[in-house]
């Protein structure tokens, strides 16, 4: 994956978040809690769904992946970040960058397209409800999963060459709390310009197709939910998009923002929308698909009645 340049810089420093030497402690331990919180949040969701024979359908498949790139996306990013709060730990080397960018845009392109797939399935199963299961089989449901991942792998890989065929002769101080394409294209001695295209077609392009197709489901879906005579059957029926509707709006806002404009936006503002989407966002998915769902309340509950 590595191609081959002149480039002398052997190894970038990652400046981390700006912050007083006062709140280096209590920073710290806010991100390690929201890591760990995470990590148990989007694993017991994955047991549950695991666990549950009632919950091996496609909807759940789909939460399933997205526990899990939820979990490999902030893994990527938070424990160097932590580390950059530490003076001593804020080097990282040029492989190691050329990794932690790859993983990066592999997991979030990932699940980019994960969120476009779920929006088809939600349209599916409210707009065509009789031949749901014949459209959306459980065969077909992982199908679409494994092209999702391959689709992730292509996309980050091509920014991943992209960026690391550029020359980095100095300085190797990125401004960032990871190694990402736009702090990057700041450091290389070379026109970018090429690259900035790329972001802006094959990253944010990508995106707001993705989220464009994402809108015409979901316009599709609530036109079907008007039809419903019945109030409170009209409102379960969307109870059943709402947890969808706020995960996509929490994702897909805050990149378009950043990689619409490459190197346009104000440095700390970029900076605050990154953390979120990479650090909170995945914190909050487990929350916000399991408390408005019946269904995988009562498997997790049956996870917690088993270890006791």
């Amino acid at each position: 994956m590595e191609p081959v340049n002149d480039t002398s810089v052997k190894e970038f420093i990652l400046m981390g978040l700006p912050h007083s030497q006062s709140m280096k402690i209590p920073i710290i331990t806010l991100f390690l809690c929201i890591y760990v919180l995470t990590l148990l949040g989007n694993l017991l969701f994955i047991l549950a769904v695991r666990g549950d024979s009632h919950l091996h359908r496609p909807m759940y498949i789909f939460l399933m992946n997205l526990s899990f790139l939820d979990i490999c996306l902030s893994t990527v990013t938070e424990p160097k970040m932590l580390n950059t709060f530490l003076e001593n730990n804020k080097v990282i080397s040029f492989n190691g960058c050329i990794t932690q960018l790859y993983f990066y845009h592999f997991f979030g392109s990932t699940e980019c397209f994960l969120y476009t797939v779920m929006a088809y399935d939600r349209f599916l199963a409210i707009c065509q409800p009789l031949r749901y299961s014949i459209l959306m089989s459980l065969n077909l449901c992982k199908k679409l999963a494994s092209g999702i991942w391959v689709s992730g792998s292509i996309h980050a890989m091509i920014h991943t060459m992209l960026t690391f065929r550029l020359r980095f002769c100095g300085p190797n101080r990125i401004d960032y709390f990871f190694c990402d394409v736009i702090p990057l294209l700041k450091l290389a001695c070379q026109d970018t310009t090429v690259n900035k295209v790329m972001i802006i077609t094959n990253i944010g392009a990508v995106a707001l197709i993705c989220f464009v197709i994402i809108v015409l489901s979901y316009i599709h879906i609530i036109a079907n939910i008007m039809k419903i005579s019945i109030l409170k059957d009209r409102k379960r029926t969307f109870s059943t998009c709402a947890s969808h509707l706020i995960s996509v709006s929490l994702f897909y806002g805050p990149p378009v923002f950043i990689y619409l404009s490459p190197g346009s936006m104000d440095y700390y503002l970029e900076e605050t929308i990154a953390v979120f989407y990479t650090t909170v966002t995945p914190m909050l998915n487990p929350i916000i698909y399991s408390l408005r769902n019946k269904e995988v309340k009562t498997a997790l509950k049956k996870i917690t009645c088993n270890k006791q």
